[in-house]
């Protein structure tokens, strides 16, 4: 076996790395003219500036928490169902009949959630170490529609399991977009794709969740990563010429590792530990008396859609304009925080503002119907509407 081994990585062509490269599995340059163990050894050898340390590994973390999303939507799409009349049941029959279906639908749930944490902190550090300058601005506007293509993620995904709290969510973040000038009308009725929120609406935002936005990410993290590769990671904020530091193996490897068995066990802590139940079957005639928001984006949305109106969502949309311009508007070659006050107090602003959204928009405080009102009452499921087994209660 171990002949054969050789022998295959003797014969095989070193380009076959250029494919998880792209994708960032792979640090540092390939030689297309190496055979595939030397290419493979030469990119681990290769040295990272001496700056590089823990702070660098954040980007592995969203990184890994995207790709466990992916991993765990693949294993819940073995069983769910995208109808109004077997959704909701389908999840039930996972969590209930499935061998830890119930952990891998928690771990996904959790995930989204902690995906959102890591790259809004993976945006406050290149906003305060000046990473948005010149030459990685390219860099800077793919992560911007990276947060938001996660957004679009988090909100198409929330509906899917068909419950209360997800149908009547979906209801007040539409009804929020509407209000937005210009663009909120027509982007309502991309995505509910009916008068009213119905099994068309889930349709599509299934269609969404698992096949448009996935080929999307996939596409905007390929010219990321590329990006990181042709010009490195930003340089020290004394703005000195970054110094050859530590091989990527075994140091690096190393931290990356470690942040990766600490986001696993988190995420799996999380989700054995706090779950997320779901509430009644989606019943559009029957207003819940309390909506629990469980994906705090969605929490930051309500609170400002809620006191605010449309100006808070008006507001969300300028300031992910501003942070896309940035680099236009930031053109001085100071990279230190302190000599870039404008931008530190900003920052500092869009943390402590976010994180007070989420707390004020935590639940729904009244279960007022919104703009994007009910729909046609849907046939009780039948027997033959749901998987075999399901069960008709509450998830305990």
């Amino acid at each position: 076996m171990q002949r054969l081994l050789g022998w295959l990585a003797g014969v095989t062509d070193a380009s076959l790395l250029g494919v998880p490269r792209f994708f960032g599995l792979i640090y540092g340059h390939i030689d297309h003219r190496l055979p595939l163990g030397e290419a493979w050894r030469a990119a681990l050898r290769r040295r990272l500036p001496a700056h590089a340390g823990w702070q660098h590994a954040l980007g592995g973390v969203t990184y890994l928490l995207f790709l466990i999303l992916i991993g765990t939507g693949v294993l819940l799409s073995f069983y769910y169902r995208p109808s109004p009349q077997e959704a909701y049941y389908s999840v039930q029959y996972l969590e209930s009949e499935i061998s830890f279906g119930w952990l891998v639908r928690n771990v996904h749930f959790w995930a989204a959630n902690l995906v959102m944490v890591a790259v809004l902190l993976h945006l406050l550090y290149a906003l305060l170490t000046a990473a948005y300058k010149a030459p990685r601005e390219t860099n800077w506007l793919v992560g911007i529609l990276l947060l938001l293509v996660l957004l679009a993620f988090g909100m198409t995904g929330y509906l899917l399991p068909w419950d209360q709290w997800a149908y009547w969510t979906t209801s007040h973040e539409l009804s929020a977009l509407s209000q937005l000038p210009v663009i909120g009308t027509p982007v309502v009725a991309l995505l509910r794709a009916d008068e009213v929120i119905s099994g068309a609406t889930l349709s599509r935002f299934f269609a969404f969740h698992v096949i448009i936005l996935p080929w999307i990410a996939l596409l905007l993290l390929g010219i990321h990563f590329q990006i990181v590769r042709k010009y490195g990671i930003a340089p020290p904020l004394s703005g000195a010429e970054a110094q050859p530091g530590e091989p990527f193996y075994p140091q690096h490897a190393l931290r990356q590792l470690i942040a990766v068995l600490l986001t696993i066990g988190i995420v799996v802590t999380l989700a054995a530990m706090w779950p997320r139940t779901l509430s009644e079957h989606a019943d559009p005639f029957a207003l819940a008396p309390e909506v629990q928001i469980l994906w705090f984006p969605g929490a930051v949305l309500q609170a400002a859609s809620h006191h605010l109106g449309g100006w808070g969502l008006g507001l969300l949309l300028v300031l992910a304009v501003l942070l896309a311009l940035l680099p236009l508007l930031d053109r001085s070659p100071e990279r230190r925080p302190l000599r870039r006050p404008l931008i530190t107090v900003g920052a500092v602003l869009l943390v402590a503002g976010v994180a007070v959204l989420s707390l004020v928009g935590y639940r729904i405080p009244e279960a007022t119907s919104p703009t994007v009102s009910v729909s046609p009452p849907q046939a009780p499921p039948t027997p033959a509407d749901s998987p075999a087994g399901a069960p008709r209660g509450q998830t305990p």
